[in-house]
């Protein structure tokens, strides 16, 4: 267990440091909470990838939800 945490802090650490923070937004979290509950089930490498990639679909999808909200809120302004 402590091993994973290592790994996962080192992991963040890389990511936050090395790469654009776009491209990471909602891994890390998911990576964190799908390698912890892999670990409970012994599969925490699969845990951690699988709730990285459930993590970053979140972000993008709420991401596009804001955004186009944002979209029909100016839209409706200026037709007043």
């Amino acid at each position: 267990m402590k091993a994973m945490i290592t790994l996962g802090a080192a992991l963040a650490l890389s990511v936050l440091a090395g790469g654009p923070a776009a491209q990471a937004k909602g891994c890390i979290k998911g990576a964190v909470v799908g390698g912890a509950a892999g670990s409970m089930a012994g599969h925490g490498k699969m845990g951690a990838a699988a709730g990285c990639a459930v993590g970053h679909h979140r972000a993008n999808k709420k991401d596009q939800q804001q955004g186009g909200s944002q979209g029909q809120q100016q839209g409706q302004g200026q037709a007043q």
